[in-house]
């Protein structure tokens, strides 16, 4: 394993004039993606002061509620998290760990999968969910997103998976332990920051899909967060006021999917990145 200090990143960071141009160029890109962000916070306050973030928060605009709208988005991202993290985690395993006829091939199929744009399974998806009976239900939005995000969650624990050891399950099988107990007590543990990254990239990604909630969700009280950003423009005037009260509202929306990342920042950039043990 090669030494972390002879990547060609470290060493760049060792020099003092290539680190300057790197923090620099950092520093630049933050305060470019920020900037709408911190025009929409000082517009929100503009008329109004920070009372606008609690009209907002409490009441209600083309029936649609903000707190309810956080709710709805919050479930469904959980649903679409547990569903691609299980099911990807079962893939992983048995792509990693079982050798069966044609496991790369169906392996590579797997990944094609990957290059499938979300528009392009519109109708297919909208026609399976009214068969289901599954309009207006969080299932009817969290299965479609856990089916396009399946392809990455194979690869990401798949690549994970093979760096655990092959004599941790071979250790398990002559203690007689099946499938079954080896990918509860062995691979899943070995496989947590994988599992964490994945969920917290689900999440946040299901947090910001507009395409599937608004095909799939039609009664008000179901709307979304990132679909309650179009829904409520109508309900504010051009007044001042309702003009910072709307801002107030498009803050309030971006916080559930800021504060995720700033939180799972930590396990996203060590699950990308890390590795299991090696022999």
């Amino acid at each position: 394993m090669s030494d972390v200090s002879t990547t060609p990143l470290a060493r760049l960071r060792q020099r003092p004039r290539d680190s300057a141009t790197i923090y620099t160029v950092l520093v630049v890109g933050a305060l470019l993606w920020s900037f709408p962000l911190l025009t929409a916070i000082r517009q929100s306050v503009a008329h109004g002061g920070f009372g606008n973030y609690w009209t907002v928060l409490t009441g209600e605009f083309n029936q649609v509620s903000l707190i309810r709208s956080f709710g709805n988005s919050l479930l469904i991202a959980a649903l679409h998290a547990l569903f691609v993290c299980a099911a990807g985690a079962m893939a992983a395993y048995a792509f990693s760990k079982i050798r069966f006829p044609g496991r790369e091939a169906l392996y590579h199929v797997t990944l094609i999968f990957l290059a499938v744009p979300a528009v392009a399974v519109i109708v297919p998806v909208y026609y399976i969910t009214g068969q289901l009976g599954l309009f207006n239900s969080p299932l009817g939005v969290a299965l479609p997103e856990a089916a396009l995000t399946l392809p990455f969650a194979v690869l990401l624990l798949r690549n994970y998976a093979d760096g655990i050891p092959d004599s941790m399950i071979e250790a398990a099988w002559i203690d007689r332990a099946g499938h079954a107990r080896i990918f509860w007590h062995i691979f899943l543990p070995s496989t947590r920051p994988a599992l964490i990254n994945l969920g917290a990239l689900a999440v946040m990604w299901s947090l910001q899909d507009f395409l599937f909630p608004s095909m799939v969700l039609k009664d008000a009280g179901m709307t979304t967060a990132a679909q309650a950003v179009q829904t409520i423009e109508s309900a504010f005037g051009p007044t001042p006021e309702q003009t910072s009260q709307y801002f107030a509202a498009l803050v309030l929306l971006a916080v559930p999917a800021v504060v995720l990342v700033v939180a799972g920042l930590r396990f996203i950039t060590q699950g990308i990145t890390a590795g299991g043990s090696k022999e």
